[in-house]
């Protein structure tokens, strides 16, 4: 039964892995002073009756550092996508020229990024607790199996275990820090 506890192992480290990738794409999508294309992957564009990501309807390029250029592949889908983005809560002002939306990325105030940085830190605890989740659910899986007898765990072999997922989740616990205190320092950052 010890594949069990390797692939349980294993397992862990797989959903924790997928609890950093979610926490990268979602501080990708908090803003910063810079432009960056990926804040506006929140952005739902509702086209021909259906909501779709902006990212299919429009290329976005980084013209220069505090401007975003949105060239939608089709010019009857300008007026959506300025709706779209007014209405989305990034607190940006596209200007629309008839061909291509400019989408200036303004300085962000003192204000504004002390409330940014709270985002991070609230989202980095929440993907802290789903780490812990993950913990927790694979702790009780191998609590399980060595109290059924017919599963051959010895009390040594749960423990072991049980150490492993600690130092695992542990490790995913600072990853995550070290993110949430990389996107705090770019917030910051004048």
């Amino acid at each position: 039964m010890a594949i069990s506890m390797d692939s349980n192992i294993e397992d862990t480290k797989k959903k924790m892995k997928q609890s950093i990738e979610t926490l990268k794409k979602e501080m990708a999508t908090i803003r910063t002073g810079r432009a960056n294309p990926s804040i506006l992957d929140t952005v739902q564009v509702e086209f021909y009756g259906s909501m779709m990501p902006l990212n299919q309807l429009a290329g976005i390029s980084v013209p220069e550092p505090s401007c975003l250029l949105i060239q939608p592949f089709d010019k009857t889908s300008i007026k959506a996508i300025e709706t779209a983005i007014l209405k989305s809560d990034l607190g940006l002002n596209p200007a629309n020229d008839g061909s291509v939306i400019r989408l200036p990325i303004p300085a962000l105030t003192e204000e504004r990024r002390k409330e940014l940085t709270k985002v991070v830190h609230r989202v980095g605890e929440e993907i802290k607790t789903a780490i812990r989740n993950v913990r927790r659910d694979h702790n009780e899986n191998i609590k399980k199996a060595e109290k059924d007898k017919s599963a051959g765990i010895s009390e040594d072999a749960a423990r072991k275990a049980l150490d492993q997922i600690q130092k695992i989740t542990d490790e995913f616990i600072k990853e995550v820090d070290d993110v949430v205190k990389h996107k705090e320092a770019e917030i910051m950052k004048v």
